[in-house]
């Protein structure tokens, strides 16, 4: 028996702080589980809903938190192959798993995809109603705070460097951008196994950072502008593969220049600027590619799952605090004054 109501973290008005109020707690409908909550990452997303604004939400008030890991505590109507008392995660948004792009498994794609704490009630609550399809397992040895910023911190980086980037053994690669994202795109290319990796950010604490994380070479855009020229200094030539995780033209060009002939440049970082693209002649010349990556696939979860259940990725440094329920307001603050010292803040509404 679940219980009637809970506590749930609701945004009624940006810039405002989000008030925990005691609410119904969610049934599952036909093909759905309810889960309770035991951890539910934060991200920037969650600052351009809550304090900046410039992501819509459906509605308000709504209740915000889309990297869920919890236990399921009922089953809606038809729904099969789960069991009460099992660990699961949760796909960031809820899916449909029938249209063409769930069919083929880039469920990234989804055309129905809800995307919790933005079209409908998230997992800052201590229950989350959700469809069955997003839900993934967790292997014994994956804790919940693992798990939950998996879902999305862990998982976009990992598609975009392998699903959409292709990165293979050997390859050069440079992250613009090392905040969460960045940095875990820079400990994942290490465990991909590439030959060399530059890193590049303004903040002294994310340089710091990367360089922990796996990064040969870290460069300071100020004080270097083109970032291309340390890179070639070390390698004689660009890299391979340039992932960008800022969503700004200036971040964009910067990657473009950073790539060698034939190179791949994947951008995650969103915004409502508009890169120049190089010289046609330069760029359509040297064969070079240019591609965006939105977030990540069912796949990515559940090996990054596996990933960390054989030992080959250690996240022991991915999060660095935790908040209750009543404390998301403090950690969405952490992340508001961009606090170079995180990489991943987890609320845990069971706590």
């Amino acid at each position: 028996m679940t219980a009637k109501t809970m506590l749930a973290a609701r945004l009624r008005a940006v810039g405002e702080p989000l008030t925990i109020e005691a609410i119904a707690a969610p049934a599952p409908g036909p093909d759905e589980i309810l889960v309770a909550v035991a951890a539910c990452g934060l991200c920037g997303t969650d600052i351009h809903l809550a304090v900046e604004g410039d992501i819509p939400v459906a509605r308000k008030p709504i209740t915000l938190g889309h990297e869920a890991a919890g236990t399921v505590v009922a089953l809606g109507p038809g729904t099969g192959g789960f069991a009460v008392g099992q660990r699961v995660a949760l796909f960031p948004s809820a899916i449909c798993g029938k249209c063409r792009f769930c069919r083929a498994g880039r469920e990234s794609l989804c055309e129905a995809s809800q995307v919790y704490g933005m079209s409908r009630d998230g997992a800052l609550a201590q229950y989350v109603a959700a469809p069955a399809i997003g839900a993934i397992p967790i292997p014994d040895g994956v804790d919940f705070l693992t798990a939950a910023i998996i879902t999305d911190g862990v998982s976009t980086p990992f598609h975009a460097l392998r699903t959409r980037g292709r990165l293979q053994a050997g390859e050069a690669v440079a992250v613009v951008g090392c905040g969460g994202l960045g940095a875990h795109a820079i400990l994942l290319a290490r465990m991909m196994g590439a030959g060399f990796i530059a890193a590049i950010d303004m903040q002294p604490e994310a340089r710091a950072r990367a360089a922990e994380f796996g990064a040969d070479l870290v460069i300071d855009p100020v004080a270097e502008p083109d970032p291309v020229r340390p890179i070639r200094r070390r390698l004689g030539r660009g890299v391979d593969l340039a992932l960008e995780f800022v969503g700004l033209p200036q971040t964009v060009e910067a990657t473009l220049r950073c790539l060698d002939t034939g190179g791949r440049a994947v951008v995650v970082g969103v915004g409502p600027g508009r890169p120049v693209l190089p010289p046609l002649i330069s760029f359509v010349g040297r064969e070079q590619t240019l591609m965006g990556s939105f977030g990540m696939d069912k796949r990515d979860i559940s090996d990054l799952f596996d990933l960390v259940m054989r030992g080959r990725l250690d996240l022991s440094r991915s999060v660095s605090g935790t908040y209750p329920l009543a404390g998301v307001n403090e950690a969405l603050g952490r992340l508001a004054r961009r606090d170079t010292g995180v990489v991943r803040l987890v609320i845990e509404p069971g706590q």
